[in-house]
Formats: structure tokens, C-alpha cells, sequence
């Protein structure tokens, strides 16, 4: 019974049609032809995301919503009837066929024309995050802090595997290879990368108080990506430690046409991570230029100075003349001087004499005893005052008269 049933089981696997063997072309051909017989042309409305347009002319995006997404390309006489900038997280509707790219096999739009639709969900998302942090001051200009010309040490916030990373480092050992660098690693795409961020952003900010040396300027970078790729650095979170960072912060994520939030709360915007980091590091030989400048502006200010001193030298020399001549005509000079002060001397003491002698006639003259000797006689009080009108005494009041020749005690009887 078994070996009848296996035998009619061969039979009829032998009767069914083999199926054809394709060439991998020719399948994409014949797929790319069924979706051309099946949906084209199609009209298609979604987000746009990872636009960028190569130097050839041509766009390469995707298109995008809740659920799928997928990719487009607009070649460059497309592209060159646009009337409008496509930017990631726009609402579009495309006009276009579906088609088949067979050098990888993927499925994608051949995109003949494109309009705005309104802003995508992601896109207003940012807005309003955006118009937020803006009303709470995030954003003023007057909460930007200058990056520093020379600073003592600089912060970087990145992935280690990102390309950024190279291109920063690469920059600062050839442009400021003095200043050391301290690197904190940070997830720079997916789910984990805020908070990640965040964290690599404070303890940064612990060093820029205590390290040694203190980080002066924090470099956030990142290179190009999608809208997506580049959301991390939407984050409200990031946004407000940002904020709070006790030294400037220099945001230089993705490429000069993407912006996110926080370029817009760093303190300088880089168009590029390699950009950011010529910003904080001016070039050793920008320095040694200085310093040369420097140096001949020094050495040109002791030269005149010296040239100065050697002609106030040889003027001062002279005026000297032969130091003998000198000499004798000093001599001469203070022979002069030593007559004229003993003549003065002389005559001074002459007439000082003759003023003395003036002075001594003319205070005699003023001698009270003179008067006294004429009968005249000088009034006074107990205490020593002198009684120089009636109004002065009182009746009954001890007075004292001296005399030329002595002291008489009085008392006052009347006054008339």
C-alpha cells in the first residue's frame, strides 16, 4: 500500500508545470512593467523627508506618513520647473510613475511634478515646539554669549562612529592643536538620543566649572541626514540644558540647509560640524603672525628709542664743549657769584642795622611810662582790666591807679 502511494505521489509532482527560471533583470523588467499596466500614472500625497538635490540636477527624497514610506527620484528637468524649495517635513502632493530601479531592485517614483500640500505633521510639530521656546526667551539674541578667540579647553558632543567626529578632530589638531579636547559620546539619532545628549551635555557643563583645565566653549555636532535622522535635536528637553550652559554652545548638526532647535538656542550656528570647529579655533599661524608682528613692532619702537637717547648724546656733548674750558669758565661764573653774594651779604646787614635801630626809637616812643612821667596815670580793675570810661566803674568799686613812680588803691565815691 506505502509503495503505491509514494508512487502515484512522484506522478503527480512530475505533472505539475516547473515554474520559469527568470534572470534577475528580466524580473525587474516584468515587475516595473506590471506596475506601469496596474497604477501609472499615480498622484501620491505624503511628507517629504531626506530631500537633497546632487550636483547633477537631480532630486533624491522619500515620501512619507504614519505607516510606510517610499523612495523618489526628480530628474533635473523635473526639478527645474519647481516654484517652490522643498524642505523635509513639508506636506506634497507628486505626479508621477511608479517604477522599478534594477540596479538595486528597490521600488520607486519617477516624480514628474510636485506642489505644496500645507505643512506635514512633523513639520508643525517643530513650529510649535519652535514658536514655544521662542516666547519663553530661548531664542533672544541678547542671551548669546561670544565665543571665546583662545579658549583654554573645548567640549565636543557627538557619536563616536558619526563622520563628525573626524572632521572636528581632524580640524582642531591641524588649526589649534594646543588646545586640548575633551569628548563626551552621545547617540546623535533614535529614541535614547536626547536624553543621552543631555547627560553628555552636563557633565560638560561640570567640567567647564571644575575641570583643568575648564572647558571654555562646547562644540554639539552631527553630520547631514534626513529629517528623522536629524530629530534628536528637536528635543524640548535638550533645548531648555542647552540653555542652561555656563559657557557658549556652538551647534553645528547636519548640513548649511538644515535647521533644528537647537541651532536656534546655541549660542553661534555652524553651517557644518567642520565649520564649528574653525569657529572655536583660530589657526596656530594666525597666532604666530601676531606674535612676528609683534615682535618687529617691539623691536622698530627700541631702535627709534635708542636713536632717540644717541641724539640727545651727542647734543648733550656739544653743549659740554672741552671739559677743561668747562671748568675754567665755572670757576670764573662762581668767582662772580661768591662777589655779588659777599656785596649783598654787606650790604643787607647795613640796612637791617639801620631798621633795627628805627624800630628800637620808634617803640620807645610808644613806652607807657612816658605818659605816666607827664602826670597822666593808667586805671584798672581788681582783676587787671583796664578802666577806660566812667561807664566801666561802679560807685563803690576797688580800682588800682599806677603812677610813674608806683601803685595807688582806689575807691570809686561818684562818676560825673
Amino acid at each position: 500500500m506505502g509503495s503505491v502511494i509514494m508512487s502515484q505521489s512522484n506522478e503527480s509532482e512530475m505533472s505539475l508545470p516547473q515554474p520559469k527560471v527568470w534572470r534577475v533583470d528580466a524580473l525587474c523588467r516584468a515587475v516595473a512593467d506590471a506596475l506601469e499596466a496596474r497604477f501609472n500614472p499615480v498622484l501620491v500625497r505624503g511628507e517629504l523627508s531626506g530631500f537633497s538635490r546632487a550636483a547633477s540636477g537631480h532630486c533624491y527624497f522619500s515620501l512619507k506618513d504614519e505607516g510606510a514610506q517610499i523612495r523618489c527620484a526628480m530628474f533635473r528637468r523635473a526639478a527645474g520647473l519647481l516654484d517652490f524649495s522643498p524642505r523635509d517635513g513639508e506636506l506634497i502632493e507628486l505626479h508621477g510613475r511608479l517604477g522599478v530601479y534594477e540596479s538595486r531592485g528597490d521600488l520607486q517614483l519617477i516624480v514628474e511634478s510636485m506642489r505644496q500640500a500645507g505643512p506635514g505633521a512633523q513639520f508643525e510639530q517643530f513650529l510649535k515646539l519652535k514658536a514655544k521656546l521662542e516666547a519663553q526667551g530661548l531664542f533672544d539674541a541678547v542671551r548669546k554669549r561670544p565665543v571665546p578667540v583662545m579658549p583654554r579647553a573645548i567640549g565636543v558632543v557627538t557619536s563616536l562612529g558619526a563622520a563628525a567626529l573626524h572632521d572636528v578632530m581632524t580640524t582642531l589638531q591641524r588649526r589649534a592643536p594646543h588646545i586640548p579636547v575633551l569628548l563626551v559620546p552621545a547617540s546623535v539619532q533614535g529614541g535614547s538620543a536626547p536624553e543621552e545628549l543631555i547627560q553628555a551635555l552636563q557633565k560638560l557643563c561640570l567640567l567647564a566649572q571644575e575641570g583643568n583645565p575648564p572647558v571654555d566653549v562646547i562644540l554639539l555636532v552631527r553630520g547631514g541626514g534626513s529629517a528623522e535622522d536629524l530629530w534628536a535635536f528637536n528635543d524640548e528637553r535638550l533645548a531648555q540644558a542647552m540653555a542652561k550652559s555656563p559657557v557658549p554652545i556652538v551647534c553645528g548638526v547636519g548640513h548649511e540647509t538644515d535647521f533644528t532647535i537647537a541651532d536656534f538656542v546655541a549660542d553661534l550656528r555652524a553651517p557644518t560640524p567642520t565649520a564649528a570647529a574653525e569657529l572655536v579655533a583660530q589657526p596656530r599661524e594666525v597666532w604666530l603672525a601676531g606674535l612676528e608682528g609683534l615682535e618687529r613692532r617691539l623691536k622698530l619702537a627700541a631702535c627709534r628709542h635708542l636713536d632717540q637717547q644717541s641724539q640727545r648724546l651727542d647734543f648733550t656733548a656739544s653743549r659740554l664743549g672741552r671739559p677743561c674750558a668747562r671748568v675754567t669758565q665755572q670757576q670764573l661764573h662762581l668767582a662772580t657769584l661768591a662777589q655779588r653774594l659777599n656785596y649783598l651779604a654787606t650790604d643787607f646787614l647795613k640796612q637791617k642795622q639801620q631798621d633795627l635801630q628805627q624800630a628800637a626809637l620808634r617803640l620807645g616812643l610808644l613806652d607807657p611810662g612816658l605818659v605816666l612821667q607827664r602826670g597822666y596815670a593808667w586805671l584798672s580793675s581788681r582783676d587787671g582790666k583796664t578802666i577806660t570810661s566812667v561807664q566801666q566803674a561802679q560807685v563803690g568799686q576797688a580800682l588800682q591807679a599806677t603812677l610813674a613812680d608806683g601803685k595807688l588803691d582806689l575807691t570809686v565815691a561818684g562818676a560825673s
